[in-house]
C-alpha cells in the first residue's frame, strides 16, 4: 500500500522449495461459530483468544473458528468492530462445536462530543504518541498468511505459510524486523487457460512492510498527511473502549494515486487501533502505477481496488499490529481477446502467537524472507489433510474449502 508497495502480474512460477520447523504441540482444539445476537448472522473477522495466553486466531467469512493450545481452555475471549467484548466458558465436550451471540455495542455520547476536536491534531499527537504506545522490548509473532486469487467466481490459486515476524522496537532503528517461512504449501489450478495470475511482492512480509503504525507511511506521517483531507466521525467501540473515528480523503491532485479511508483512535491513549484505506482510483492511470510493476506485453490492465486493513490490539498498555488484509480487484485482457477477465487477490495474515524477550528472538539474515519474493515462488504442492495439524490457521469457509477440494482433485 505505501508507494513502492505494487501488484506484481507474471506468468505464475510454481516451483521451490518449502521451510520446515517445529512448533509447541497444540494437543487441544475448540471450534465455534460467532453469529450477531439479534439478527443471527455469521461474523466474519472476530478475534478470538484465550485469556491469560498470547494464543488467538481470528474467525473467516462464514463465522466459524478453531483455535488450537497445549492445554485445555476454560475460556474464549471474542473481540469485534462495533461490538461488546464477550467472554464465554468452553464446553466440556471436545466434540461440541461452540455457539457464541455477540452483541452491539450500545453507548451515549453527548452530542456536543461528537463533532467537537480537530482531527488534524488529533492525527498528529496520536503519531507522537505511537513510541510511547509501542513495546520497548523486541517480540516474536507466530503468525499464519494465506493468499487467494480468484479468476471471476473461481478459485485458482491458494497459498498458506506459517510464519515468524521478528519486530523490533520502535526506538531501536538499527536492527530491521524480519520474517521467516516455517512450513507453507501451495495450492492452483492446473489449466492453462488460468496461467495469468497474480503474486502479492513479498506475501509473508506484510507484517514488516505494511505495518504503517510502526513505518510512519500513507496517512501515518505528517508530511504525507497535508496531501489529505481529514473529517471527524461518530465515534465506535473498539475492545470496550471509545474511538475517535477519522476520515480521510484526497485533498490534492499529485503524481501518485492517494487513498480514502477510516481511522481510528483509541480516546484516552491515542493509539492507532483500525486503519481501514482503500486506493482512489479516479485515475486509472495513477492506479495502475501504483498496483502493477510490470505489464506482460499485449496485455490489458485496467486497475479496480487496492484496499488495506490493520488491525491493533493493545496488552499490557502497548499496542500491536494483531490482523492485516489487503484486496486487489482487476480486469484484464489480451489485445486479441474481446472478453477480459475479473481476477481479485486477497491475502491476509493473523498473528496467532507473540513471544517477548531480547535480540536473541531476532531472525537471521540468511533465513528471512525477502520483500521482492512471491510466496509461490518458495513453496511446493501439498496435499496432506494434516498438514497444519500443530499449528493455529485462519479456518478455510466452506466456499474456500470447496475451492481446495477441487484444486486437489485436478
Amino acid at each position: 500500500m505505501a508507494r513502492r508497495f505494487r501488484l506484481l502480474i507474471p506468468i505464475l512460477l510454481l516451483t521451490g522449495a518449502v521451510a520446515f520447523g517445529q512448533n509447541d504441540t497444540l494437543r487441544f482444539s475448540v471450534r465455534g461459530v460467532v453469529r450477531d445476537a439479534e439478527s443471527g448472522r455469521p461474523l466474519p473477522a472476530v478475534g478470538v483468544s484465550i485469556p491469560g495466553s498470547q494464543i488467538a486466531v481470528i474467525t473467516n467469512a462464514d463465522g466459524t473458528f478453531v483455535i488450537k493450545s497445549p492445554e485445555q481452555p476454560k475460556q474464549l475471549a471474542f473481540s469485534l468492530l462495533g461490538y461488546r467484548n464477550l467472554r464465554q466458558s468452553v464446553p466440556e465436550s471436545p466434540s461440541k462445536v461452540m455457539s457464541v451471540r455477540m452483541n452491539r455495542s450500545s453507548f451515549t455520547l453527548d452530542a456536543a462530543t461528537v463533532v467537537t476536536g480537530d482531527p488534524r491534531a488529533i492525527m498528529l499527537m496520536a503519531i507522537q504518541k505511537i513510541n510511547d504506545n509501542a513495546p520497548e522490548k523486541p517480540e516474536l509473532f507466530d503468525c499464519f498468511f494465506r493468499e487467494t486469487v480468484q479468476k471471476r467466481q473461481r478459485y485458482i490459486y491458494v497459498s498458506e505459510a506459517v510464519t515468524r515476524v521478528y519486530k523490533s522496537p520502535v526506538k531501536d532503528l538499527f536492527i530491521p524486523d524480519r520474517a521467516a517461512v516455517v512450513k507453507s504449501r501451495l495450492l492452483t489450478s492446473p489449466r492453462a487457460s488460468d496461467t495469468l495470475g497474480v503474486k502479492v511482492q513479498g506475501g509473508p512480509t506484510m507484517p514488516v512492510d505494511l505495518d504503517l503504525v510502526k513505518m510512519r507511511r500513507l496517512v501515518i506521517d505528517s508530511q504525507e498527511l497535508q496531501d489529505y483531507r481529514l473529517e471527524m466521525m461518530l465515534p465506535e467501540m473498539i475492545d470496550d473502549r471509545m474511538q475517535f473515528v477519522i476520515k480521510v480523503s484526497p485533498a490534492v491532485q499529485g503524481n501518485f494515486a492517494l487513498h480514502n479511508g477510516l481511522v481510528y483512535i483509541d480516546r484516552e491513549t491515542l493509539a492507532f487501533t483500525r486503519i481501514d484505506l482503500s486506493l482512489d482510483m479516479s485515475d486509472p492511470r495513477k492506479a495502475t502505477r501504483a498496483m502493477l510493476v510490470r505489464e506482460p506485453r499485449g496485455l490489458h490492465f485496467r486497475p479496480k481496488e487496492m484496499s488495506l486493513l490493520l488491525n491493533y490490539t493493545t496488552d499490557g498498555g502497548k499496542t500491536r499490529l494483531s490482523y492485516l488484509r489487503t484486496r486487489f480487484r482487476f480486469n484484464c485482457d489480451w489485445r486479441k481477446k474481446l472478453i477480459a477477465t475479473d481476477y481479485t487477490a486477497v491475502a491476509e495474515m493473523v498473528v496467532t502467537n507473540r513471544h517477548e524477550g531480547g535480540r536473541e528472538l531476532q531472525i537471521p539474515r540468511e533465513e528471512a524472507f525477502k520483500s521482492s519474493e512471491s510466496l509461490a515462488d518458495k513453496t511446493s504442492f501439498y496435499i496432506d489433510p494434516d498438514f497444519w495439524a500443530d499449528y493455529n490457521i485462519i479456518e478455510p469457509s466452506v466456499s474456500l474449502e470447496h475451492a481446495i477440494g477441487r484444486l486437489k482433485k485436478d
